[in-house]
């Protein structure tokens, strides 16, 4: 089994524990789309690709692995990142820019991308969010407890966030879904 394998079962291994509030959908759902869009991003910008997997499969372990980590996950998940590739010998500049890829790819905050690969993380992350709705109307709805009034609004603003932290080319690939989801998403009680 190669690094990338081995950190796809190791993340999917804790997407299916009972203690992941998120549920195995964030692997089905989120992950593998973070994953997805990210290498097309890579493949389109020239950023270093196996990086680029790495860091989307490792981007959100630390929430998934302890709750109460999520609100900082991006750092925690830098060092969850850090310990586990160092047991596979990975080497330690590749390290760093996976670290940095997960370090940045917050939507909800600002955090400078420093590479193509952190740029590639980032967007895919956001695109996710925008193409996986139902996923993210389940975390409004069973996780949070919120009404449908106020999950629709949740969800919307978080996809709304997603969307301005993308670049032109990520835009492009998911401009089809954001204005769909938008406007299924916009209450109107007239």
């Amino acid at each position: 089994m190669n690094i990338i394998e081995s950190i796809e079962k190791e993340v999917e291994d804790k997407c299916k524990e009972e203690n992941n509030v998120f549920g195995y959908g964030i692997w089905s759902h989120h992950i593998l789309s973070v994953v997805k869009y990210a290498k097309l991003l890579a493949e389109e910008i020239g950023a270093d690709i196996e990086i680029v997997e790495i860091a989307s499969l490792l981007h959100d372990y630390a929430g998934i692995k302890d709750y109460t980590k999520h609100e900082k996950h991006h750092i925690y998940g830098a060092l969850e990142a850090e310990m586990m590739l160092k047991k596979f010998n990975y080497p330690n500049d590749k390290i760093e820019k996976v670290k940095d890829c997960i370090i940045s790819h917050r939507g909800s905050i600002q955090i400078e991308k420093k590479s193509k690969e952190a740029v590639c993380v980032a967007n895919a992350d956001a695109m996710a969010h925008i193409e996986n709705i139902p996923s993210l109307l389940y975390f409004a709805y069973c996780k949070k407890g919120l009404g449908i009034d106020k999950g629709s609004q949740w969800v919307s603003k978080k996809i709304e966030r997603s969307w301005n932290k993308l670049n032109d080319e990520g835009r492009m690939l998911i401009l089809d879904k954001y204005e769909s989801a938008q406007k299924i998403l916009s209450i109107d009680l007239k």
